[in-house]
């Protein structure tokens, strides 16, 4: 079965509908179908090199942290961050900013053209294969110096691993998505091991069965491996650490929380890499201007409410980003004490999606002292066909979570955590965690970024600019 080729031309909204409706096509790993596509559109990919991350978690942070260093160094960068919490555009960015609703329309037209033919031989594509393909398009097109590009699912057959950089990392190796990489961390570290080809600089974060993994899928294909250990972490507050890194010393990183150290240590090397490759530079002083000056929207992230109290954003939707989170909220609560000294009330706006380990999110999340008592209000992330219902969600907390206090259920998460800021009275905090969908409502509702205002449907957006923006900082 083959699709209808699009409109002549597309709006935007009409562009992320016609991405949307591949979601029917599922989750399919391999690796045909987007290379028939990159080619059927000129192999755009070939025009520009980087970094492949994968890893079970970090790589949005380690991105963070390597494009902000990169562009301290001057480089124009691309970024694919995933998933995008409140404009779709936030997948595809270049110099921090999202891809104009303009240019997305017209590259996703394009892509939708030949997506047909492809599909005649190797079966439909898939929403993130076509959006692999729209994401080279548009960074061959930007004249970048250095692309930095996240793994969607595993590695080995995950539609990004159709490019080769040059520089390939995995941060780290974890449980996750064992229905489609296997139930072991061997399994998982095959797949992700599997994005290191002959001729690039490798870099991991990993450590134990994993690294050994990975240590030998480097000597394979002949690749120099960077094994990296977490740096000494020197001090802490609200905002961000410091930490020792290798040649760098005492280092300010502007992301919160302890595992932090960890994925600044993975960015400095991705650096390392990227130079030793010849692809870009950054000097020591650009990169510690880059990592103060990081910054990853919905992870550790905190927002003002309009109407008073704090609320921290975590995406934290594995046990292992549970944990990290759990962490960080003990070594976090003693900045936020009033002048009286005493904990501000904490509420936890949670959700779920329905393919996750819920009960080892929960398990990790209950482990911080910060949440003994908490309120948990469980929401869901939207109208969205994996996402959890609220009861259910309440439902293995009340179960699995004794020490957490009253549990309750708001199926729509703007109402859920406006209860949890009132439930505050302005002085509290609210943290909300669970699933970045939820995260990417939640910041919605209570943030206005000019940079993600969508078009509305039926306007005009303003032509994309038919030449590349200026280089600066050279």
């Amino acid at each position: 079965m083959t699709v209808a080729g699009p409109p002549p031309s597309l709006d935007y909204h009409e562009a992320v509908a016609a991405l949307a409706d591949r979601g029917r096509f599922g989750v399919r790993l391999g690796l045909g179908r987007t290379r028939a596509l990159l080619q059927a559109l000129g192999d755009p990919q070939l025009a520009v090199r980087g970094a492949l991350v994968a890893g079970t978690n970090g790589k949005g942070s380690v991105l963070a942290l390597a494009a902000a260093a990169l562009g301290a160094a001057g480089s124009r960068v691309g970024l694919t961050p995933k998933p995008h919490l409140v404009s779709y555009r936030e997948r595809i960015m270049v110099d921090g900013r999202p891809i104009a609703a303009a240019d997305f329309a017209r590259h996703v037209g394009e892509v939708l053209t030949v997506a047909g033919r492809v599909a005649r031989r190797h079966g439909d594509p898939t929403e993130f294969e076509l959006l692999t393909a729209v994401v080279f398009r548009h960074f061959a097109e930007a004249s970048l110096d250095v692309v930095l590009v996240e793994v969607g699912l595993g590695g080995r057959l995950d539609a990004t691993h159709a490019w080769d950089g040059g520089v390939a990392a995995v941060t780290n190796v974890a449980l996750d998505h064992t229905d489609r990489l296997g139930s072991t961390l061997t399994a998982i570290a095959r797949e992700k091991a599997a994005i290191i080809e002959r001729g690039d600089v490798a870099v991991t974060g990993a450590s134990g069965e994993a690294l050994e993994i990975i240590r030998r899928r480097a000597r394979r294909v002949g690749a120099p491996l960077s094994v990296v250990e977490e740096p000494p972490l020197l001090g802490m507050d609200a905002e961000g650490i410091v930490v020792d890194l290798p040649r760098l010393g005492p280092t300010r990183v502007g992301l919160a929380g302890r595992h932090q150290a960890g994925n600044a240590a993975v960015a400095d090397a991705i650096l390392d890499g990227l130079e030793s490759a010849g692809i870009a530079t950054a000097s020591a002083d650009a990169r510690r201007r880059g990592y103060a000056s990081a910054a990853w929207p919905g992870r550790l992230e905190w927002i003002t409410a309009p109407r008073g109290g704090r609320v921290l954003l975590d995406g934290a939707h594995n046990p292992a980003g549970a944990a990290a989170l759990a962490v960080a909220l003990d070594d976090l609560l003693p900045f936020l004490h009033g002048d009286g000294g005493e904990q501000p009330p904490v509420t936890l706006v949670t959700a779920s999606m329905d393919d996750k380990d819920i009960e080892g999110v929960v398990a990790g999340l209950s482990a911080s002292r910060a949440l003994e008592g908490a309120a948990v209000i469980a929401t869901t992330p939207g109208a969205m066909p994996r996402a959890m219902p609220a009861a259910e969600v309440a439902e293995v907390w009340r179960r699995t979570a004794p020490r957490i206090g009253v549990v309750s259920t708001v199926d729509d998460p703007v109402s859920a955590v406006d209860r949890a800021i009132e439930q505050g009275r302005g002085h509290g905090l609210t943290v909300v965690a669970g699933s970045l969908y939820l995260v990417g409502a939640v910041r919605a509702h209570l943030t206005d970024d000019p940079e993600l205002r969508d078009p509305e449907p039926g306007s005009v957006p303003p032509e994309p600019a038919s030449v590349p923006a200026e280089r600066t900082g050279r």
